[in-house]
């Protein structure tokens, strides 16, 4: 990467680039890692996890270039913070720091019951940090990043607030919260102006998508792959019914939705072994 970016003899692109420019790619390749996990593509998965290498050793390449870090602080950083955060499972190091010190609360004779006992201690040992470093925000939600998908966003703003007990007992009240969300976007529509009322529109689908961020986490459902699983359904169904029409010497462009809507529905059967 450091030829890469030479100045003198490196490739125009990466000389160009910056973190804001890399930044798209860095989460582009993320996605791919998890579609090869999803696809349990091992070859792929490999492939995808040095693509993502190569994106924290640009980024730490053109941090190296500025003076501010490299790539061995990289990784020292991430040896220092998983031995921090486990002194259940570090204690014989002492949890000390890339300093020699030691952060606050972290007692090298800690243990943890479970894996929920060792996500609320996670929580904990990163609110000691932040506190550490000047951090005043006290709030149950605080440092739950902004450069997160919003759904992953969602997901983790209502987790923090369930660990302080604002959280619904169980699926069947936000399923109900659900359909009056959905209600409350019925009503939005029947007012027949979409454009004057996309602000409005906007925020109650944004409560739907919320909620349905919400019920997934009762669920246990990751709300990544199940939307990554919804896709690939209907992209595999789309493309049977392309298939299907073209079979018969048809474009569904060329059909009304009525006929589309057959063919959608030959693609389901097919794809359980109905037909």
């Amino acid at each position: 990467m450091a030829r890469l970016r030479d100045r003198d003899s490196g490739c125009p692109w990466d000389i160009e680039q910056d973190f804001a420019s890399i930044a798209a790619y860095t989460i582009e390749e993320a996605y791919e890692v998890a579609d090869a996990i999803d696809r349990n593509d091992l070859d792929h998965l490999k492939d995808e996890l040095g693509d993502l290498l190569l994106q924290v050793v640009f980024h730490a390449q053109m941090a190296r270039e500025q003076g501010a870090f490299d790539f061995g602080d990289v990784v020292a950083a991430i040896c220092d913070k998983m031995t921090r955060r486990h002194p259940h499972v570090f204690a014989a190091q002492g949890c000390a720091n890339a300093a020699g010190g030691r952060m606050p609360g972290a007692a090298a004779d800690a243990s943890v019951e479970d894996a929920e006992a060792q996500t609320r201690e996670w929580e904990a040992q990163k609110q000691r940090e932040r506190q550490a470093a000047g951090d005043d925000d006290i709030s149950a939600l605080a440092g739950i990043s902004r450069g997160m998908p919003e759904w992953q966003r969602a997901v983790k703003l209502q987790a923090r607030a369930a660990r302080v007990g604002f959280d619904w007992p169980g699926t069947d009240p936000v399923i109900a919260k659900l359909h009056e969300e959905i209600e409350e976007v019925r009503v939005e529509f029947a007012r027949g102006d979409v454009e004057a009322n996309r602000e409005r529109l906007q925020d109650e689908i944004g409560d739907i998508l919320f909620v349905c961020a919400n019920l997934a986490r009762h669920a246990k459902v990751d709300v990544g792959a199940a939307l990554r699983h919804a896709n690939l359904k209907f992209e595999r169904r789309f493309r049977s019914m392309e298939s299907l029409a073209a079979g018969e010497g048809t474009r569904l462009a060329q059909l009304p939705l009525e006929q589309q809507d057959a063919y959608w529905d030959r693609a389901k059967r097919i794809e359980r072994g109905q037909e």
